[in-house]
């Protein structure tokens, strides 16, 4: 699929969007250099093309009692594309694994994984994770804090090298 470059308007957009999901159509708009109703255009359009995927908000785990964040590395028996299929839908039924992704080299997957605590974290591992089919190999990795988390993607230099309206 070909990528669409957008112009700096719309970059400014997704920019402070990213940075603040809950911003108002007419604080956007300033933002962005526009009036309102082309800014909520903009956005609509942004959103059906994909570029939004979507609103949340950042919940705070340890407010909840998840005090634990472990990433784990995965290896499969097997590596046919049905394989990391099958694995892949087993992850979705799986609400503790927050994140995953499809590794090259030595591991196959990396997941995220929550848990209120140690024992709530092994009985995870022990009893779903490991017990799974196709599984060669599992390597836990507890976390001890979170150091930086910004999500999305770093927009300000494509908005300084975006060509100006």
């Amino acid at each position: 699929m070909k990528q669409v470059k957008r112009d700096r308007i719309d970059l400014i957009i997704l920019s402070e969007m990213q940075k603040n999901g809950r911003i108002t159509n007419v604080e956007l708009a300033a933002k962005s250099g526009i009036s309102a109703p082309p800014c909520l255009r903009r956005v609509r359009v942004l959103e059906q093309e994909g570029y939004i995927r979507g609103y949340h908000a950042d919940v705070a785990p340890d407010k909840l009692g998840f005090m634990m964040t472990v990433m784990i590395h995965v290896s499969l028996v097997n590596h046919s594309e049905s394989d990391f299929a099958h694995f892949a839908e087993l992850l979705q039924s799986w609400p503790q694994v927050r994140e995953s992704y499809m590794l090259t080299g030595e591991s196959d997957f990396l997941l995220k994984v929550v848990a209120p605590d140690w024992e709530a974290f092994q009985k995870f591992l022990t009893a779903q994770l490991t017990t799974a089919p196709n599984i060669a190999h599992v390597k836990s990795f507890p976390t001890v804090r979170r150091v930086k988390y910004e999500p999305g993607i770093p927009l300000d230099a494509m908005i300084a090298n975006a060509d100006h309206p």
